[in-house]
């Protein structure tokens, strides 16, 4: 495991499921609807550069139509304090009955997609997008959640095998229920304060800037990991390194500084054998799609550069954490 670093790609594939709390159709849709644009071009890129990816994806994607949603619904349901939170009731209520007339709540197609490009894993960011730091859920609810995604997954032919806590909200206490289902590795967090998990109160203005600043100027460091840090636990942990943020017209001025801060931390990762995990959601790409992956390209362009010259392997999470079981035996 000490012959070369990793290079890892993970994507949020959520759709509206993960903002429904935060974001309207009316002032969001444009980047959810342009999903179903990104997901094909982002194949085509990845396909282009060899580079295999993680697609964690929430079990409510897989469904075709509001029946069979429905007829999936776990036994035991997350009992947030605020209401808004859930995509059960009212809200499922809302939706449309496919993707036909709601392409901001199915993603089959997608899915179906993805599965044609088998270098390609489809992970899991749990069934409902489940909140695990917020008041009124549950440990019980959790695991209901995680089988139903489990469930899903083999019904469309897939071995689930890795975790990525919707909002980030790493919940150790939960660790157990993942390894018994047979979750091999979950994406951590970076180990500076201001990523470290916190539910939606807790998660304050102050935190959002640095997270911010942190996208163009080096405050928490380069965050890349040792994997041999990763063989100490199961399910593996291979945290994040950084979060691609998307193009934006206002602070296009300083898109070569963040490409900069992306590219250092890639070159320490490969020079010290080390992991680099980088990651973002499908919607980041719905608008200004062009641009977007310009950066991706240059981004991935760098990532063979550095394979040329340090060995610095790309490959998914689930492959990743099957090589570190097997190179730990």
């Amino acid at each position: 495991m000490q012959s070369n670093g990793y290079f890892i790609i993970s994507l949020d594939f959520e759709l509206m499921w993960g903002m429904r709390d935060k974001k309207s159709i009316e002032n969001y849709g444009e980047n959810v609807e342009g999903v179903h644009r990104a997901i094909p071009a982002m194949l085509n890129l990845f396909e282009r550069f060899y580079v295999p990816v993680t697609f964690s994806t929430v079990g409510f994607l897989f469904m075709r139509n509001k029946q069979e949603l429905l007829n999936h619904i776990p036994n035991i349901l997350p009992e947030y304090q605020d209401q808004n939170l859930s995509p059960y009731g009212d809200y499922l209520n809302k939706i449309g009955n496919d993707a036909t007339n709601d392409p901001y709540h199915y993603g089959a197609e997608l899915v179906d997609l993805i599965k044609q490009h088998p270098q390609h894993e489809i992970g899991t960011h749990t069934f409902s997008h489940y909140y695990c730091l917020e008041p009124g859920q549950t440990l019980e609810a959790f695991r209901a959640d995680l089988e139903m995604a489990i469930r899903v997954g083999n019904e469309n032919g897939l071995n689930i095998q890795s975790l990525v806590f919707p909002r980030n909200q790493f919940n150790r206490d939960y660790l157990d229920v993942c390894r018994n289902l047979g979750i091999t590795c979950y994406r951590g967090n970076e180990t500076s304060w201001i990523y470290e998990a916190r539910n939606g109160k807790e998660d304050n203005l102050w935190r959002r800037l640095f997270r911010l600043l942190d996208a163009y100027l080096p405050l928490s460091g380069y965050n890349i990991h040792d994997p041999v840090e990763c063989m100490k636990e199961q399910p593996i942990n291979i945290p994040s390194s950084r979060f691609l943020r998307p193009y934006s017209s206002k602070l296009k001025w300083l898109d070569g500084l963040r490409l900069w801060r992306i590219k250092q931390s890639m070159t320490a990762a490969a020079r010290q054998r080390k992991i680099y995990h980088l990651w973002w959601h499908p919607h980041n790409f719905g608008k200004d799609l062009t641009a977007n992956l310009k950066f991706l390209t240059a981004i991935l362009e760098h990532q063979q550069r550095l394979q040329k010259k340090y060995g610095f392997i790309c490959t998914n999470m689930s492959k990743f954490a099957d090589l570190i079981a097997r190179a730990s035996k």
